[in-house]
C-alpha cells in the first residue's frame, strides 16, 4: 500500500523546512510521495522546497495563487497517487511513527474512511503558548481510539478512494472546510476515528493578535458549517421556536464559562490558571463574536 503526504503551504517559508525535516528524515515508515501546494506569499518556501528535493525526489511542488485552502486542497489531491493520503500543514511536525501508525489503523479499520489524532504545543512555554494549546484544538484522551465529527486538518488522512467518492472541498468554506469535508464523509457511509497516540507538533499562533483572530475566525467558520449541515450537532438554537430552543440560546451565551474551565485543565500551574482563565474567557466569548458576525452577515445576503 502506497502512501502521499500532502500538505499545502502559504507564506511560511521559514516554518515548512521542519515539516518536511520531520517527514522525510525522522519517519519510522517513509512515505511514497510528498506533495505541496505552495501558493507562495512574502516568505515563500520554493527555496526550501527545492532544497528537499536533492535527497528526496519524488517531492513534488505545485505553484499556484492563494485563494483559500479548500481551494488549494482540491489542487493537490487529484496529483496525490497513494492508497493512503496523509495531510499536514506547513506550521507543523508529525510525531516519528506518524506514518506508521496512521497506515496501520487504516489497514485495521476498513470503515474509516478518515483517521487523524491529537495535535501537541511546539512553540514554547510562555503563557500564550500553554492557552493556545488549551483553546485551539480538541484534545482527546485515554489510550483507545473514538468516532469522531471531525479530526483536524493538520492531522487527517483518507483512503484514496473515499476521496474519489466524497468529492472535492466546499471552496465557499474560507474556514472549517475539514469539518465540512470530514461530515461529507460520514454521510457517505464512513467513519472518522480519532487516535489519541497518533500525534503532530503544531506551532500556535504566537501573538495575542493573532490567537484572538484565529478564534474569531474559527466562530464565523463553526456557523458557515452548521448552516449548510443542519443535523449536525450545534451549541445554538437555529431559531426560537420552543422552550427547548430558549434553554439551547441561553447555554450558548454561558458556555465560554464552561467549556474554558474545562480546559484550564491543559494549563499546567495554579497561578497560571489564575491568570489564564479570564484570558480564556476573552477568547471564548471572540469565537462568539464570529459566530454572531457571520449570522448578520447571512442576513444580509
Amino acid at each position: 500500500m502506497t502512501v502521499s503526504v500532502f500538505i499545502c503551504t502559504y507564506n511560511r517559508g521559514n516554518l515548512i523546512d521542519g515539516t518536511l525535516r520531520a517527514i522525510i528524515e525522522k519517519q519510522t515508515r517513509i512515505p511514497d510521495e510528498i506533495v505541496v501546494v505552495n501558493g507562495g506569499g512574502k516568505n515563500d518556501c520554493h527555496a526550501t522546497i527545492t532544497k528537499w528535493q536533492k535527497s528526496f525526489p519524488t517531492l513534488r511542488e505545485i505553484k499556484t495563487k492563494n485563494v483559500n485552502l479548500a481551494t488549494s486542497r482540491n489542487i493537490g489531491l487529484p496529483q496525490c497517487k497513494g492508497d493512503f493520503i496523509l495531510q499536514t500543514d506547513d506550521d507543523a511536525e508529525p510525531f516519528p511513527n506518524w506514518i506508521e501508525r496512521l497506515v496501520d489503523e487504516h489497514q485495521k479499520h476498513p470503515e474509516a474512511g478518515v483517521i487523524g489524532g491529537n495535535v501537541v504545543d511546539a512553540s514554547g512555554e510562555g503563557l500564550i503558548f500553554k492557552i493556545a494549546d488549551a483553546t485551539t484544538f480538541t484534545h482527546f484522551s485515554g489510550n483507545d481510539y473514538c468516532e469522531a465529527r471531525t479530526v483536524p486538518g493538520v492531522n487527517s488522512s483518507y483512503k484514496r478512494n473515499v476521496i474519489a467518492k466524497v468529492g472535492k472541498y466546499d471552496t465557499e468554506m474560507f474556514r472549517g472546510e475539514d469539518v465540512d469535508y470530514n461530515w461529507r464523509c460520514i454521510k457517505a457511509g464512513y467513519k472518522v476515528l480519532s487516535f489519541p497516540d497518533i500525534k503532530v507538533y503544531h506551532h500556535h499562533r504566537a501573538t495575542w493578535k493573532g490567537l484572538y483572530n484565529q478564534q474569531y475566525m474559527y466562530g464565523r467558520a463553526y456557523l458557515l458549517v452548521r448552516r449548510k449541515w443542519k443535523d449536525m450537532y450545534c451549541c445554538y438554537p437555529h431559531g426560537i421556536h420552543s422552550l427547548r430552543d430558549l434553554a439551547k440560546f441561553c447555554y450558548f451565551c454561558i458556555v465560554p464559562f464552561i467549556d474554558q474551565a474545562h480546559k484550564l485543565k491543559y494549563v499546567k500551574g495554579f497561578f497560571n490558571k489564575l491568570i489564564a482563565y479570564p484570558i480564556m474567557l476573552t477568547i471564548g466569548y471572540n469565537w462568539h463574536r464570529g459566530v454572531l458576525v457571520q449570522f448578520f452577515k447571512e442576513l444580509k445576503r
